[in-house]
C-alpha cells in the first residue's frame, strides 16, 4: 500500500478496497457546505421567484439522488445499499444557504463519499438554479462533519 492510502496496491496501482472481510455495522456521515451569494439572491429565493422555481427544494432532491449515485460519479467508491439520505438547506442570512446532508447504512463500507456527494451536488443546484441572477456565488466550506461506524469508529469536526 502507498503510504497508508488503501485505494492503492504494494505497485502504486488504483485499486478497489476489498471489504469482503469486513463486518457489517451501521454507518454514518454527515457533511456541510455553504452557498455564499448576493443578499438580493437569498431574498430571491426565499420569496419563490426564482425562474427555474423552488430552489432548495430542488436542491434537496438533488442531494438525495446524487447520494443515491455516488458510486457512478467517483471511480473507486462501492455502491452501496442507503438506508437514509436527509439533505437539509437553512438559509443563513443575510446571503448564504447552508447545506447539510446525513447518509445511513448497514454495510462494510462507510458512507462518507455519499454524504460529502449529497452536499456538493445540493450546493451546485443551488448555484445552477440562480447564476441566471448571480454568477458570482460561491460554493464554501465542504467538509465531512461526522461519521460513525467501522473500523475507524467516530469521527466529529465542525
Amino acid at each position: 500500500m502507498s503510504a497508508g492510502l488503501s485505494h492503492f496496491d504494494e505497485s502504486g496501482q488504483a485499486v478497489m478496497v476489498d471489504v469482503a472481510a469486513k463486518p457489517v455495522t451501521a454507518r454514518s456521515a454527515t457533511a456541510r457546505a455553504r452557498v455564499v451569494m448576493q443578499r438580493a439572491t437569498l431574498d430571491l429565493i426565499l420569496a419563490g421567484g426564482a425562474k427555474k422555481g423552488d430552489v432548495l427544494g430542488v436542491a434537496r432532491l438533488a442531494g438525495i439522488m446524487a447520494a443515491k449515485r455516488t458510486a457512478d460519479l467517483i471511480p473507486l467508491c462501492h455502491p452501496l445499499p442507503l438506508d437514509s439520505v436527509a439533505v437539509d438547506l437553512v438559509p443563513a442570512p443575510p446571503e448564504a444557504v447552508d447545506i447539510t446532508a446525513t447518509v445511513r447504512t448497514t454495510g462494510r463500507t462507510g458512507v462518507e463519499m455519499e454524504a460529502l456527494t449529497a452536499a456538493s451536488i445540493a450546493a451546485l443546484t443551488v448555484y445552477d438554479m440562480c447564476k441566471a441572477v448571480d454568477r458570482g456565488m460561491r460554493v464554501e466550506g465542504l467538509r465531512l462533519v461526522a461519521k460513525s461506524g467501522g473500523k475507524s469508529g467516530d469521527f466529529r469536526q465542525e
